[in-house]
């Protein structure tokens, strides 16, 4: 059915496409930084290879893909991570001939912004966090810190930032008070600008995913995260399927088209628990980490995506199976590493959260019939003993 090579091999959503396209008769082959990647130890990897880091080296990385799809003569490419995209979609000239079913590159830069997703979002009627945008650190001297009110998150308005002709990284810290905030702002990064101060959001997480082509909605789906890395907030750890509710679909589907977007994409929505309200936090206009729940359930993204890009007729897939529950293991496990060794208040966490042994307690319970391996699987194990030995390895 034609080959496949898919980027960022040692991320899990890497190993979900690879074993989606796998099974749909795809021959997948995967590079990553890591010379064993997670997704190559797959039983469905043709073959796999290292490549320069897409973040730290991206004209390299483009280069290197450039080679590796004349040397397995792909069919199609998908960049996994937002750093690849960035360095893959600006080069689209080099790949002629060669499917890659993502927006341009200008598309894709305006739906990394943060700032103009809940700017979109605000003007659609869709309920997003009040928020303070700090262009740049000697907008510092702007705060007033009367105006603010707390806890506050603060992120930069792009996971990859450029500067001086460098991408970075950044991540989030959670602020209590001013002096917090302080503290925070000194170690951000100056490229990690511009930053949004955005009122903290305590409650679930609520995904809805949704494939769009030719102006059509081919898949939707619904999940809610019940436990994250970290645990205030972040990847899924632990996550259930739920049914995706109308209003946020149709939200989600307006905010994306507002966009002009094909393809697939997560709406990640906040669930207030104070006031039931579910505020946007942003967009991921790639593959997420929770895609193998989707499959589980009955949405195989990746095979859809593919077989509408390829110009197979695909029917729209809206029902699926709601109470599957999706753990991955080592996540889970930094997740209750973290509640044991450091206190509610270090990591960010409500005076609510459930104490240690409520964590231990919760993190057996996962265990029990019904919950489903994200990596591991006793058809495919060897994506397993290499994270596992990747794991062990960062102890």
């Amino acid at each position: 059915m034609g080959s496949v090579l898919v980027t960022d091999g040692h991320e899990r959503a890497a190993l979900a496409v690879v074993r989606s396209l796998g099974r749909a008769g795809y021959r997948p082959f995967v590079c990553s930084p890591r010379a064993r990647a997670l997704a190559g130890a797959s039983r469905y990897c043709a073959r796999q290879t290292a490549v320069p880091d897409a973040l730290e080296q991206p004209a390299l990385f483009a280069v290197a893909v450039d080679r590796l799809v004349r040397q397995w003569h792909i069919d199609v490419l998908l960049p996994i991570t937002e750093a690849s995209l960035l360095a893959l979609l600006p080069e689209r000239q080099r790949f002629e001939g060669v499917r890659i079913p993502f927006p341009p590159d200008a598309q894709f830069r305006r739906i990394c912004d943060k700032a103009a997703v809940l700017d979109a979002a605000g003007a659609l009627g869709i309920a997003v966090p009040q928020y303070h945008t700090l262009p740049s650190p000697d907008h510092r001297r702007t705060l007033v810190p009367a105006e603010l009110s707390y806890p506050l998150v603060v992120k930069p308005a792009r996971s990859v930032s450029e500067a001086n002709g460098h991408r970075i990284k950044s991540g989030v810290a959670h602020v209590r008070d001013w002096d917090a905030l302080q503290r925070a702002l000194d170690q951000a990064a100056a490229g990690a600008y511009p930053l949004l101060l955005q009122r903290r959001i305590v409650g679930p997480g609520i995904g809805i995913f949704l494939l769009l082509w030719e102006g059509q909605v081919l898949a939707t789906f619904g999940h809610r995260r019940i436990r994250e890395k970290p645990p205030s907030g972040g990847v899924s750890v632990y996550c259930e399927s739920i049914a995706a509710q109308p209003d946020l679909v149709a939200g989600s589907r307006a905010l994306l088209e507002r966009f002009g977007w094909e393809g697939v994409g997560m709406v990640e929505f906040k669930l207030d628990v104070a006031s039931g309200i579910p505020y946007l936090m942003e967009v991921n206009g790639r593959f997420w980490g929770s895609l193998q729940l989707a499959i589980d359930a009955g949405v195989d993204f990746p095979a859809l995506l593919l077989a509408a890009a390829l110009g197979g007729g695909v029917g729209p897939v809206r029902s699926y199976r709601v109470g599957v529950k999706s753990r991955w293991w080592w996540g889970d496990v930094d997740n209750l590493l973290a509640r044991l060794r450091r206190s509610k208040e270090d990591l960010g966490l409500s005076g609510d959260t459930p104490g240690r042994w409520r964590a231990v307690a919760e993190f057996l319970k996962a265990a029990w019939p019904g919950t489903r391996g994200e990596v591991l699987r006793l058809r495919d194990p060897m994506p397993f003993v290499q994270e596992t030995l990747d794991w062990l390895r960062r102890r």
